[in-house]
């Protein structure tokens, strides 16, 4: 897909920049820093919704409390979800968690020379206290969990109406065209006018103690 082809407001969403070890190690980017927009998780994902939209920005709400002004630094970051891995929506919520932090379970890069490891350090079926995901720094044991509500964000009562005629193809091309703007201007307005809203991407400081085994993915 080109950039051309994406919505105008993917490109005026927050962005999320961290230091990859591994990038700079083996000479991917100059100093290990990438850069990651919306529309990065949007082409990993295959679409654009509000569930991608709030991982997106509970991700970045959750590096900016544990880091403050320093870049976080992707792949010393451990990620728990408190649903399992196939519950709803939880699978998409993961792998963006997963593009932005290098956090994975176990399919993820093994490492050099004992360092650089991916692996291990994304998990489901979490006890978390209030939140969806906990972020936990490896260095320092700084932890939070992140949650988002999209009540103050609710959709137009005809995008439901219009959602079931496209699904069972009795919408007309205006209908559907109708339907896609409705339902990416909620997109919209979550990341470009909620994205710091605290009553909509929640961020809470938790104590964690960091467990050497037993823990059930």
């Amino acid at each position: 897909m080109s950039a051309s082809a994406l919505p105008d407001f993917f490109n005026q969403a927050p962005t999320i920049v961290v230091r990859d070890p591994l990038a700079d190690f083996l000479g991917a980017a100059t100093d290990g820093v990438l850069e990651y927009r919306y529309a990065d998780a949007v082409r990993l994902a295959g679409h654009s919704c509000p569930t991608v939209a709030s991982a997106f920005l509970m991700t970045r709400a959750a590096l900016a409390a544990l880091y403050g002004a320093a870049l976080p630094v992707r792949g010393e970051l451990r990620v728990d979800l408190a649903e399992a891995q196939d519950a709803g929506v939880t699978g998409v919520i993961a792998s963006i968690a997963t593009l932005i932090t290098g956090a994975t379970a176990d399919t993820g890069f093994r490492g050099l020379a004992g360092q650089f490891n991916r692996r291990n350090k994304l998990y489901f079926n979490q006890p978390l206290t209030r939140g969806e995901l906990r972020f936990t720094r490896l260095d320092s044991g700084a932890a939070v969990e992140v949650a988002a509500d999209m009540s103050s964000i609710p959709g137009v009562p005809r995008m439901g109406e219009l959602m079931r005629a496209s699904l069972a193809g009795q919408a007309s091309p205006a209908e559907r065209k109708e339907f896609q703007g409705l339902w990416q201007d909620r997109v919209r307005r979550l990341l470009l006018e909620f994205a710091d809203d605290p009553a909509v991407i929640r961020c809470m400081s938790v104590p964690v103690t960091l467990p050497s085994s037993g823990i059930t993915r």
